[in-house]
């Protein structure tokens, strides 16, 4: 099968790297003409992938002078904010027949919208989303990991499955799209926060108090949109929390850390060299949450010290003065019935317009 991927970054390359194990033909394409000179001749990623060697066969190609022709799935991995610019791309040369499949994780800023709803609005074709604990650092190196591929269409999700599907990626379906993309957003900041907690100095209470209460309020937040309470204890939600909360690979938890220890926040992307998504996302999940009314001290407090230039310190003190209360968990199932008894009152709904 011949693939594209759009994105030559660490998880672009990697994913590159796992179709070609699989047995499929893939092209990566690049910002540049240069890049995709420099990849070609070296076989090497240095910057995003350092140490670790591209199979001659994987061809990087610029984006100006690619074509999608005889294409039968495309990939796109670049930032979500980038996502709509690569998918107006792809849409006007993107065989009808091509699958489409997301390994963004992140809310656009403009319109709050998660990565699939972007493609599919600039594509009109369905598409797929990937997520879950998996940093293209190990798994480029063919460490064993388990990941999960998203769609509405369940039989979209198989055909992905078994293309994804390696002897060092497991790869498990789940029909919540929502959920499983808005955990692989929200965890980001979440990230910061614990990086941050690292950097103050702080241990390992801190970080599980912080891991566990930020599930709490990313569900909440989750569910009101529509995602699926049990998606939050899959791999795309606690998996992937602890993997980027605890990872010396996370660009987010470094970019946290740095900030702990007293970097400017507006210079820590520029410092890591990468994007760092939780920087976004956390504004995203600012107004989303606003919207909505839901609270999140959380990433609340990450988009204090992002924007209004609150201390790390200050924001701890600010989390640990809130007013005390019963664990979120009776709130969350509180939430749980009312979405049931919701869609039983829709589906009933429903029903008395179809009878006679």
């Amino acid at each position: 099968m011949r693939a594209t991927v759009v994105g030559s970054g660490s998880w672009g390359t990697t994913f590159a790297r796992l179709l070609w194990r699989n047995g499929h033909q893939v092209q990566v394409l690049t910002l540049t003409a240069a890049e995709a000179t420099r990849f070609n001749a070296a076989h090497l990623n240095a910057h995003f992938l350092p140490g670790v060697e591209i199979p001659p066969e994987i061809r990087f190609v610029a984006l100006s002078e690619a074509s999608l022709e005889g294409c039968a799935l495309v990939v796109y991995a670049v930032p979500t904010q980038a996502v709509r610019e690569a998918s107006g791309w792809v849409a006007p040369r993107r065989p009808a027949e091509a699958l489409q499949l997301s390994l963004a994780k992140g809310l656009e800023l403009q319109t709050l919208l998660r990565p699939t709803e972007i493609i599919a609005q600039e594509t009109g074709a369905a598409v797929a989303a990937l997520s879950g604990p998996n940093h293209a650092e190990e798994i480029s190196r063919d460490m064993p990991a388990a990941t999960v591929i998203a769609a509405r269409d369940g039989g979209l999700a198989r055909r992905l499955q078994k293309i994804v599907t390696g002897d060092t990626l497991r790869v498990y379906t789940n029909a919540d799209v929502v959920g499983v993309e808005f955990c692989g957003a929200a965890k980001n900041p979440v990230a910061m926060a614990v990086g941050i907690a690292d950097g103050l100095g702080f241990g390992d209470n801190t970080r599980a108090a912080l891991m566990t209460r930020s599930l709490a309020e990313v569900a909440r937040l989750g569910m009101r949109l529509g995602a699926d309470f049990a998606t939050f204890a899959g791999l795309a939600g606690i998996g992937d929390l602890i993997a980027t909360c605890t990872s010396v690979h996370s660009r987010n938890r470094r970019a946290g850390e740095l900030i702990g220890r007293g970097q400017d926040a507006r210079r820590v992307q520029e410092i890591i060299g990468q994007v760092v998504e939780g920087i976004p996302t956390a504004y995203a999940l600012h107004d989303l949450s606003g919207r909505l009314g839901v609270e999140m001290p959380v990433t609340e407090a990450v988009y204090d010290v992002l924007e209004r230039g609150v201390s790390p310190v200050d924001c701890v003190r600010n989390l640990m003065g809130r007013e005390v209360t019963a664990e979120a968990g009776q709130d969350i199932m509180s939430l749980v019935t009312q979405i049931r008894q919701s869609a039983t009152k829709t589906a009933k709904r429903h029903a008395r317009r179809l009878l006679p």
